[in-house]
Order: structure tokens, then sequence, then C-alpha cells
């Protein structure tokens, strides 16, 4: 694990070893009153904030400790946390050469 002189230490709540912010998702309850568990992208959202590894096997642990209802106080709906993770894991597992090309909008070929 490589530290960046005096980055701030955070401990995930899957499995339970300290990492930078960087290597750490901010997760947050929602602020609309419900069980929901959201995930702090810009890490400036107000309230208590849990962090996480971001992958498949941290989140199953935290889940399994049901770590969330813990750290943030009774939010247990991870359905947005579940997202961002695969979202961001098949985005490593695609290849760049299988990613789509932008093509032109019609008439700006000019």
């Amino acid at each position: 694990m490589q530290h960046l002189g005096n980055q701030p230490q955070r401990t995930c709540i899957g499995c339970r070893k300290k990492g930078s912010r960087s290597e750490l998702l901010r997760l947050v309850s929602d602020a609309g009153g419900s069980s929901a568990v959201v995930v702090d992208e810009r890490r400036r959202m107000a309230g208590r904030g849990a962090w996480l590894h971001p992958s498949e096997a941290c989140l199953a642990l935290a889940v399994k400790r049901r770590a969330f209802g813990r750290a943030l106080k009774g939010a247990t709906e991870t359905a947005a946390v579940e997202r961002r993770i695969t979202a961001g894991t098949d985005a490593v597992d695609t290849p760049v050469a299988a990613a789509t090309t932008v093509q032109p909008e019609s008439g700006s070929e000019n």
C-alpha cells in the first residue's frame, strides 16, 4: 500500500483495513430520511460518513457484518452502493479496444 505524505487514513467498514481517502468510497445515509445508503462521489455531503473499499468482497463483508446499520445509524438499503461497485468493476474489465468510438454529429463533418 502506497502512502503519499500525510493523507488521512480511513477504515473500511467491510474488511476493517485502513486505507487513504483516495482508495475508499465515502458513503452517507440519504438525507430524505429513508434508510438508503448513497455514495458520496465528491466527499462533500453533510452528515456522518462511512468508508468502503470499492470491491465486491468488501461490500459482501459489510453486508454480512451488518456494518451499514451501525456506521450510518440504521441505514440498510445498499442498492446504490452495489450498483456503483459493480459498475466500477465492469469498467475495469472492459478492454480499451472494445470501447465504442464517438461519431461526429450530422453536419459537423466539415
